[in-house]
């Protein structure tokens, strides 16, 4: 058959357009080769029936988890390339209250989803070789494997849900759902005392903050008449209402992000499985937080004291998370306070009202963050040692997974040719746009990053080799090796996070931004500010000997006196209280029933003692139209 063209028939080639920001667009004939509905719904779509197939298929034979995990977030993944920033569904939900299921792929969604989907794809690919090793160690049996798998598709379903969505009862709805799947993924290791606690501690946490979300939808709901999110933003005016809205939504995104003084579950939730800790505590639900203060950020705004309590909150949140990354020996532990801290910068970047910096050093700090975890993985299950002291030099037995997790804590301490380096620069000009003492306390952040990032990575694979490693599967170390090179391209091409970021901040802003990403070779003060770092870095790695005695002691302090020392009292008293209960409803079955009518009345009686005004009822007939 020929070549040519036939009569009546279109060329049937298939263009396909690739923009800087990943956007992949394909067409026959001018039509979209999916309806908008489905194509805004589809990532979704394959996330939850992948989730269902997991755990279905994984029951009948627990080897099929794996690989249909993985193929479901590659599809979940692709699809999210496929969709459009200006798409939108909605569909009536309850009618009667005005609620709507309606989902966006603007460019803030797009920017979590992408990550949810791309570094949960990465993770579920490392997880295939490192979760049956982690069972043989634990003592658990392989068919434990595919509740896993089910697990991490349920936080990328939960995760994919709360960032597409544009009602607030819905977004709180996925917001509890992250929280439920990150419990069960942190204590999946549920026969360790630990793991149960710190399972515990995280669910309270978010939980608990959470009722300030759900507190502050009812009144946005009460004031403007509406759930939709884009005409909450819209309709909302300064005033005493608004701001107390806003500072209830702020508690509850802090909360989620680990920002001081709600930062101490997180370092705990290190007794996870390390795939959980890469995907939940660097990429998604740590980030779901920040996600929040961007998609409200319009809100926030009408409240200057709030947008300035911000800033304090981020520095407060770096600094605690720069010393206490210092302290620690453990490898994941290091990781969690480091992950405290840079959250922090992305809190600060949004007081200072820089929304694009912040969704670069989102994006950036996601790549890195989830490389180094896997490392820390890595090389525990190489060693069978999770603390520095007892690690180093494993250069030359452990190579590729030295480059990749080097290029990711370049990226951390901002090296050039890195993306971290534009993360920090972002910030550096937000702080140096603001004045005062925000250049000075942005630096100091800064180089206590820079340091431990050398302590994390220098500490592991520089120096005297004390631990002998074994191999690993290739599959625990290509996605370590993928993120490092992608951390490095982003160095190289870092228009690619300058166009999802601005695509991502104009949604949350709702107004065009224009963000240039690009080497400068002047004495402007991001310069200056990236070379006092580098500096002042230099100088305390090169003198750590004599200081590192400082936060140990710090750390030390913290056990007794703090929010740490508070947050465990807390939880220690809940369980006692629990266990005090439960002994005494088992008693008889009058017991378990008053104990549940009990409370019930209360839940009651607190309602109708805070609740608004209630509404005056029209007792009558009901209209009933003639036939």
């Amino acid at each position: 058959m020929g070549a040519g063209n036939h009569p009546g028939m279109a060329n049937p080639i298939i263009p396909i357009s690739i923009n800087p920001t990943i956007r992949v667009t394909l067409r026959i004939c001018g039509e979209s080769l999916v309806s908008e509905p489905l194509q805004v719904l589809l990532p979704l779509l394959v996330s939850v029936a992948g989730t269902g197939l997991v755990a279905g298929a994984g029951a009948l034979r627990s080897r099929l988890a794996a690989p249909i995990a993985v193929a479901t977030a590659m599809l979940a993944f692709i699809t999210t390339l496929l969709s459009e920033t200006t798409s939108a569904v909605s569909y009536g939900w309850a009618p009667a209250w005005g609620l709507q299921l309606s989902l966006s792929t603007d460019g803030l969604a797009r920017l979590y989803m992408l990550l949810a989907t791309g570094v949960g794809l990465l993770v579920l690919v490392y997880s295939s070789g490192y979760l049956p090793l982690h069972l043989l160690h634990t003592g658990s049996v392989p068919e434990r494997g595919p509740r896993f798998f089910a697990l991490i598709l349920l936080f990328m379903t939960a995760m994919m849900g709360l960032v597409m969505s544009q009602d607030i009862i819905l977004l709180i709805l996925f917001w509890d759902l992250t929280a439920i799947a990150s419990y069960f993924l942190i204590g999946y290791d549920h026969q360790r005392r630990d793991s149960r606690r710190a399972a515990l501690t995280a669910l309270l946490i978010t939980v608990a903050s959470a009722i300030f979300l759900i507190a502050a939808g009812a009144l946005l709901m009460s004031e403007l008449g509406t759930a939709s999110i884009p005409e909450i933003l819209e309709f909302a005016e300064p005033g005493e209402m608004t701001t107390v809205i806003a500072v209830m939504i702020a508690i509850a995104a802090l909360a989620k992000s680990a920002q001081v003084p709600l930062h101490f579950w997180l370092p705990r939730a290190m007794a996870a499985p390390t795939p959980v800790s890469a995907y939940l505590h660097s990429a998604a639900m740590v980030a779901a937080g920040v996600f929040l203060l961007a998609r409200v950020y319009p809100l926030l705004t009408l409240s200057p004291g709030l947008m300035n309590s911000l800033i304090v909150v981020g520095f407060a949140s770096m600094a605690v998370g720069g010393v206490m990354a210092l302290a620690q020996h453990e490898l994941k532990r290091i990781l969690a306070y480091s992950t405290i801290g840079q959250y922090g910068y992305v809190v600060v970047l949004l007081g200072l009202g820089n929304v694009a910096a912040a969704e670069v050093y989102v994006f950036v700090h996601a790549l890195i963050k989830s490389a180094l975890f896997l490392t820390a993985g890595s090389v525990a299950e190489a060693t069978g040692e999770t603390r520095l002291e007892r690690l180093g030099g494993l250069w030359n037995r452990m190579p590729w997974i030295a480059v990749g997790s080097g290029l990711a804590a370049a990226g951390l301490a901002a090296l050039p040719l890195t993306g971290g380096f534009f993360k920090d620069e972002v910030f550096f000009a937000g702080a140096a746009d603001r004045g005062g003492i925000v250049p000075l306390l942005a630096v100091a952040g800064a180089a206590l990053t820079f340091t431990y990032s050398w302590r994390f990575w220098g500490g592991i694979f520089v120096g005297r080799m004390v631990t002998e490693p074994r191999r690993v599967p290739v599959v625990m170390v290509a996605p370590i090796v993928l993120l490092g090179v992608l951390v490095f391209a982003l160095g190289i091409f870092p228009g690619v996070a300058a166009e999802i970021a601005e695509d991502a901040a104009a949604a949350s802003t709702r107004a065009p931004l224009t963000m240039h990403l690009a080497y400068h070779f002047n004495l402007e003060a991001p310069n200056v500010m990236a070379i006092a770092t580098w500096a002042v870095g230099l100088v305390l790695v090169a003198t750590s000997a004599r200081w590192a005695f400082i936060p140990r002691r710090i750390a030390r302090a913290s056990r007794h006196v703090g929010p740490d020392r508070i947050g465990a009292w807390i939880i220690s008293e809940l369980n006692s209280l629990s266990r005090r209960m439960h002994a005494y409803e088992v008693q008889t079955l009058q017991q378990r029933i008053g104990t549940i009518f009990v409370a019930a009345a209360i839940v009651v009686g607190v309602t109708i003692l805070f609740a608004p005004p209630w509404p005056s009822y029209r007792v009558g007939r009901f209209p009933i139209d003639e036939w």
